[in-house]
C-alpha cells in the first residue's frame, strides 16, 4: 500500500462508525432511564404505604388520648399541628403525633381521610390517590389505609368526599 493511502485509514473513525457508536449508547441510556424511572415510581408507592402506616399509627395514638380519631376537618393535620383540633377538643390532651408534618403524599396530592369508614365503623379512611393524583374511584394506582381484596379491588365501594 501506498502511504498516502495507509494515513487516510489510521486518521480516524468515518461519520458512519461515529453516528452508529451515538445510536448504541442512546439506546443503552434509553434502556437505563426506564429501568431507574420504574424503580423510582415503585419506591414512591412503598414510601407512601410506608408514610400511610404512620399515620394509622399516629392516629391510633390519638384516639387513646382522646377517645375517637381526628373529625374529618381536622384531618391528617391535627397530628403534627394542635391548632388543627376542634375548638371544643381538651388542648391539654394533644401531643405531636408525628415528627415530621405529612401534608401530602409522595406526589404531592393531599390525603383523602373519613373519620368513620365505609368499611368498618371503628376504624377511619385514609388513602391517597397515587401516582395520576386523580379520584378514579379506587384506581389500580390508589394506596389505602384497608387491604384490597383477592381481586385487587379496595374492599367495597370506594366513594371518597368531594374535594370541591
Amino acid at each position: 500500500m501506498n502511504r498516502k493511502v495507509r494515513r487516510s485509514l489510521a486518521r480516524g473513525f468515518t461519520l458512519v462508525e461515529v453516528m452508529i457508536v451515538i445510536a448504541i449508547i442512546l439506546a443503552l441510556s434509553a434502556l437505563v432511564g426506564l429501568a431507574v424511572l420504574s424503580r423510582q415510581e415503585q419506591a414512591k408507592e412503598s414510601m407512601t404505604q410506608v408514610d400511610i402506616n404512620r399515620i394509622k399509627d399516629a392516629m391510633r395514638l390519638f384516639r387513646l388520648d382522646f377517645g375517637r380519631y381526628p373529625t374529618d376537618d381536622e384531618g391528617v393535620k391535627v397530628l403534627w399541628d394542635k391548632n388543627a383540633l376542634d375548638p371544643e377538643a381538651d388542648v391539654s390532651k394533644w401531643r405531636g403525633y408525628l415528627e415530621e408534618p405529612r401534608p401530602a403524599d409522595r406526589w404531592g396530592n393531599e390525603w383523602g381521610y373519613r373519620q368513620i369508614s365505609d368499611r368498618d365503623e371503628s376504624q377511619f379512611d385514609l388513602w391517597s390517590f397515587g401516582p395520576n393524583g386523580q379520584d378514579d374511584q379506587g384506581g389500580e394506582d390508589d394506596l389505602t389505609s384497608w387491604p384490597k381484596d383477592e381481586e385487587g379491588d379496595l374492599g367495597g365501594p370506594f366513594m371518597p368526599p368531594d374535594r370541591g
